[in-house]
């Protein structure tokens, strides 16, 4: 029997490259003359040498700062967009072949774009993804009762679109997205614009996806919720390229290797007794109440110290938030690329 880490990766990247060549026109009357006669063209590097591979059943976040290259991509895998060179293969297929049987494997969904027919109810479109995937009736039946059930949205399949709420709406396109059971879902800021409510019912439904079906799932997202809340494994793209891959715990001790402490006490106590202490530092006393950074390596040993200043009330030790590593990653890249 073939073990399941045998099977070839259902994603395959290789030096997965993107360039777009434009030309530059300059503003006003003359300079659209000017480029008739003579153009200025300029090429971009979008995606650079990306290399990755995702195994069936992963839930990955593709993270980054706006234009790092995340939906480029995305659109790349789903065959969208023509690579300009690499090697790519999805579910042994190239995506761009954009053959049907492989449009019958993925699905992709974009949290600007609509799958929906504005005007008439969302079964209809349901009903024409049945046609244009060839489902038979019972397994469509079987698959809109399974997504409806799990989104909570059986009073809305036969509502007009636009009388829907942006979340109800969001609902429904995965529902739709979903409805022929595709392998692969890519997700393109899925839960933008939604509220806490919403975008928390959205996570849970694409967890449930993953667990009940075994779908593979690539998404970006800007909400680190998101990403927390789904994803095993992160990939980091900045400038094109791949910063990192890897699990949100190692994502954090990477670029985050600090403890965040905060000690509370019965009594006001003497925090400057921390300050020189190796491996401590950010050092801030309030009252009864101190907080400060440890190296992860020199934890433990901080923890004993506290225990020493006075009679302990609570003790808190975290990580700091994904979204403010997020955030002192891309800035720290950014200052290191302006100074050099």
């Amino acid at each position: 029997m073939t073990s399941a880490h045998a099977l070839p990766p259902v994603i395959a990247a290789h030096d997965l490259t993107k360039t777009y060549t434009f030309h530059q026109q300059r503003a006003g009357l003359g300079g659209a003359l000017k480029s008739l006669v003579k153009r200025k063209y300029e090429t971009r590097l979008a995606v650079d040498r990306v290399t990755f591979d995702i195994e069936r059943g992963e839930v990955v976040g593709l993270l980054g700062p706006n234009g790092a290259g995340k939906t480029t991509t995305l659109k790349m895998l789903s065959g969208l967009l023509y690579k300009t060179s690499g090697d790519l293969e999805v579910l042994g297929h190239t995506p761009s072949d954009r053959k049907h049987d492989y449009l019958r494997r993925i699905a992709l969904v974009m949290g600007q774009k609509t799958m929906l027919w504005w005007d008439v109810p969302a079964m209809e479109s349901l009903l024409l993804h049945k046609d244009m995937y060839g489902l038979s009736t019972a397994e469509f039946d079987r698959n809109v009762a399974e997504l409806a059930e799990l989104l909570e949205v059986e009073h809305l399949l036969n509502v007009q679109v636009r009388k829907t709420s942006l979340g109800e709406r969001m609902k429904l396109e995965l529902m739709a997205a979903l409805v022929h059971g595709p392998e692969i879902l890519f997700l393109d800021e899925p839960t933008i614009g939604l509220d806490v409510v919403a975008k928390a019912r959205v996570r849970t439904f694409l967890a449930d996806v993953n667990r009940r079906r075994g779908t593979t799932i690539l998404i970006t997202s800007h909400d680190m919720d998101d990403i927390e809340a789904l994803c095993s494994r992160v990939m980091i793209i900045d400038h094109g390229r791949l910063q990192f891959d890897g699990g949100l715990d190692d994502l954090v001790r990477t670029a985050q290797p600090r403890k965040l402490v905060r000690a509370t006490y019965a009594t006001p106590v003497d925090g400057a007794r921390l300050e020189g202490l190796e491996g401590v530092t950010a050092v801030e006393v309030s009252g009864q109440t101190v907080k400060l950074q440890a190296d992860r390596e020199r934890a433990g040993f901080v923890m004993e110290q506290l225990t020493r200043l006075g009679p302990l009330v609570d003790l808190d030790v975290a990580d700091a938030d994904v979204e403010d590593i997020m955030r002192d990653l891309f800035l720290r890249r950014s200052t290191l690329g302006d100074a050099s």
